[in-house]
C-alpha cells in the first residue's frame, strides 16, 4: 500500500498551483427548459403556412421543443399541409407526435364547419387532455397551447412568458377589432361578461400581466408547477355544470385548483383571427384571415410565411374593371410594397403608376406643364394656396383619366398608396358593381374610400345596396371611374385652373360649398356615387406618428422657398369636419 502511495505522489506531486481553483474549468451554462407545442389543427389550410412561418421564428432552441400536432374532420388541404412542414421540421425539432385523422369530415350534428356541437366540444377537449397527457408523460417544463389561426409574430414570445413565472399565461393577441384571447369577468354560470378592465387591457392603456377569470387560443402552462398537476382539459370536473366549452371547462379547472390565469399585454405577441359566425363557412373563416393579415402589414409586425410549405401561386384579376391603377411615387418603395403584397392577397391585379412627385418639380416646371392657379383658391383650413405636392398629386390621377380617355377603357379602378381596406373588400365591390350594372345606373364616379363632409345629408340609392349619392368630400383614396367621368374630367380643363384633386371632384359633381370656384366650371354634371360604409380608409392620419403626406409636407406651387407643413388640418384628422369656429377665417368666407 506504501508503495501505491509512493507512486501516485510521483505521478500526481500535490502542489498548491494543480489543486487552485484557477485550474478548474467553467460550470456550463444550464440548458433550457423544455417546452411542448400543441397544434391542433381544422379546416386552417389558408392560416397555417403563416402560423407555422411563426412557429419557426421561435428564438428558442428547437432541440428543447417537441411538437405535439393533430388534426381532423377537415375539407380542406390541412392535413397536407402539415405533413408537408413536419416531414422536414422533424429533423430539428426533439420529439414530433403526429395524429393526423382523414375521415370522418364533418361531426354528427353538424351544420356546418363553424358549427359547435357538444361532440365537437369533446373531441377538442379529448385531444388537448392527450397533448397535455403527452407533454406530462416526457416530463416536459411547460406546454403551448396555440390555435393555428393565432399568429405569434412576436420571435420572444416564449421566453419573455416564462419570465414572467406565472402557472397559467396567455399573451394577448391583436386581431381586426375588440377580440381578444382572453376575459375579464364571468358570470355566475360560466359566460362572458364584459368589465371595465377589458378596453383598457385590449388598447394597452394600461400594461402588464393581469389576473383573469380566461386566458383562450395560445396560452403557456407551467408544468412543473404543483398546482399544475392537477389541470384538465377532460373529463370536466365532478362539480362542473357550465356550458360545454372547452375553454370554459379549463377556466374551471383552474378554478377549482387554485391556480390563477393570467393575461399579459407588455409588448406585442401576434395576431388572433376573429372567428367566423357558426352559420359561416371555411372561406369566411379565410376572408376574416385575409384582412387580419392587411391590418398586419399596416401596423406590423407582419406575418411571414413558412421557408417550408408550398403555398400555391395566388390567381390575380381585375374585378371586371379594364385596369386598375396603383398610384405610388418612386420615392416611397415601402408604401409601393405594401400595397402589391395587399393586393396581391386580395387576388387583385393592378398596373403600378408612378406618381408625379411634385417635390421634384420647381416653379418654371410647373408653368411648362401648363398649370396655373384657379383664381382665388385658398386651402379651407391653412388659408394657403396650392402646394407642389398637391400638383403632383392632381397631375397623377389627371394622366389616368387621360389614358382611360386615350385607350377607351370602359371602366377603371384608382388606388392611391396609403389605403387600409376593409373586410371582404374585393367581394363587396364587386357584388356592388353587379347590382349597378343590373340596375342600369348612370354613374361616373363611385368613391370607395373618402372624408365625408356631411354624411347626413347624403341620400341611398334605391335600386343599389350600400351605395349613397356623394355629397361634399374630402381625399381621393380610392374611386371607381367611367370612361364618361374620365372624359367629362378632362374635358374641364382642369390643369390651366387647378386647385387640389378632391376639391376638384365635388366642384364637378356640383357638390362643392364655394360657389366662386364653381364658377369657373361650367358643365358640373358629373354622376358622383359613394359606397356606404365605405370600404377603404387612410392607413393614418394626421396626428399619428407614422402619418407623412407628400401633399401637405411640401412648398407653394409658384414659391419654391416657402414650405408647408399643415399637420394641423382638420381635412386630414380622423373624424367629420371640424366644428363651426375652428375653420380658418379664408374658409368661413367661403361658406
Amino acid at each position: 500500500m506504501l508503495l501505491w502511495v509512493l507512486v501516485f505522489c510521483l505521478i500526481f506531486p500535490r502542489t498548491e498551483s494543480y489543486f487552485s481553483e484557477e485550474n478548474y474549468a467553467e460550470e456550463s451554462e444550464m440548458q433550457a427548459a423544455t417546452v411542448v407545442i400543441a397544434i391542433i389543427s381544422r379546416n386552417s389550410a389558408h392560416s397555417l403556412p403563416y402560423y407555422l412561418g411563426a412557429l419557426e421564428r421561435l428564438n428558442y432552441p428547437k432541440e428543447r421543443i417537441s411538437i405535439w400536432a393533430a388534426t381532423d374532420h377537415n375539407t380542406d388541404n390541412t392535413t397536407a399541409v402539415l405533413r408537408e412542414w413536419l416531414t422536414v421540421m422533424q429533423q430539428y425539432y426533439h420529439y414530433v407526435e403526429w395524429r393526423p385523422k382523414d375521415k370522418p369530415i364533418s361531426y354528427a350534428g353538424e351544420m356546418g364547419p363553424k358549427h359547435w356541437t357538444n361532440g365537437r366540444y369533446e373531441h377538442v377537449m379529448r385531444l388537448k387532455q392527450a397533448a397535455l397527457n403527452f407533454a406530462k408523460k416526457r416530463w416536459a417544463d411547460y406546454i403551448l397551447f396555440a390555435d393555428t389561426d393565432n399568429i405569434l409574430t412576436n420571435p420572444d414570445t416564449l421566453n419573455l412568458l416564462m419570465a414572467e413565472n406565472k402557472s397559467v399565461i396567455a399573451p394577448m393577441m391583436d386581431s381586426q377589432s375588440a377580440y381578444s384571447n382572453y376575459w375579464c369577468g364571468i358570470t355566475p354560470q360560466g359566460y362572458y361578461r364584459r368589465t371595465a378592465e377589458y378596453f383598457p387591457t385590449r388598447y394597452r392603456y394600461r400594461k402588464g400581466c393581469f389576473p383573469v377569470p380566461m386566458v383562450h387560443s395560445t396560452m403557456l402552462l407551467d408544468l412543473r408547477k404543483e398546482s399544475t398537476k392537477s389541470l384538465a382539459f377532460y373529463p370536466p370536473h365532478t362539480d362542473y355544470s357550465w356550458p360545454y366549452d372547452d375553454i370554459i371547462v379549463f377556466a374551471f379547472s383552474c378554478r377549482v385548483s387554485e391556480v390563477q390565469m393570467y393575461v399579459c399585454n407588455k409588448d406585442r405577441y401576434g395576431y388572433v383571427n376573429i372567428p367566423a359566425k357558426p352559420h359561416q363557412t371555411v372561406e369566411d373563416d379565410h376572408i376574416n384571415f385575409v384582412h387580419l393579415y392587411l391590418e398586419a402589414l399596416i401596423d406590423g409586425p407582419p406575418m411571414y410565411l413558412s421557408r417550408h410549405v408550398h403555398v400555391p401561386p395566388k390567381q390575380l384579376d381585375l374585378m371586371g374593371f379594364d385596369e386598375i391603377y396603383l398610384i405610388n411615387l418612386r420615392r416611397r418603395p415601402d408604401r409601393r410594397e405594401r400595397m402589391l403584397w395587399s393586393l396581391y392577397e386580395l387576388e387583385i391585379n393592378a398596373k403600378v403608376v408612378d406618381a408625379v412627385d411634385g417635390a421634384a418639380l420647381n416653379s418654371s416646371d410647373i408653368k411648362i406643364l401648363g398649370v396655373d392657379l384657379l383664381p382665388g383658391y385658398y386651402d379651407p383650413f391653412s388659408g394657403r394656396t396650392l402646394t407642389k405636392g398637391e400638383v403632383g398629386c392632381f397631375l397623377s390621377h389627371y394622366y389616368i383619366w387621360k389614358e382611360m380617355v386615350d385607350m377607351q377603357l370602359d371602366k377603371a379602378l384608382i388606388f392611391e398608396d396609403d389605403v387600409r381596406f376593409q373586410g371582404n373588400f374585393k367581394r363587396r365591390v364587386m357584388r356592388m358593381m353587379e347590382e349597378v350594372e343590373q340596375a342600369e345606373l348612370d354613374w361616373d364616379i363611385i368613391y370607395l374610400g373618402r372624408k365625408q363632409v356631411n354624411p347626413d345629408e347624403e341620400e341611398q340609392v334605391e335600386a343599389v345596396k350600400n351605395l349613397v349619392v356623394a355629397g361634399y368630400s374630402h381625399w381621393t383614396l380610392s374611386y371607381a371611374i367611367s370612361l364618361q367621368g374620365a372624359q367629362k374630367l378632362i374635358n374641364a380643363e382642369p390643369i390651366s385652373k387647378m386647385l387640389p384633386v378632391d376639391e376638384f371632384l365635388p366642384i364637378m359633381y356640383d357638390k362643392h360649398p364655394n360657389e366662386e370656384y364653381k364658377s369657373h366650371f361650367l358643365n358640373r354634371n358629373l354622376q358622383a356615387f359613394s359606397t356606404s360604409p365605405l370600404l377603404v380608409q387612410p392607413c393614418h392620419y394626421a396626428g399619428d406618428a407614422e402619418w407623412v403626406s407628400d401633399t401637405e409636407t411640401s412648398t407653394l406651387w409658384d414659391d419654391d422657398n416657402v414650405p408647408t407643413d399643415w399637420r394641423g388640418s382638420y381635412k386630414s384628422l380622423k373624424g367629420g369636419a371640424p366644428p363651426p369656429g375652428i375653420q380658418s377665417a379664408a374658409y368661413r368666407d367661403e361658406l
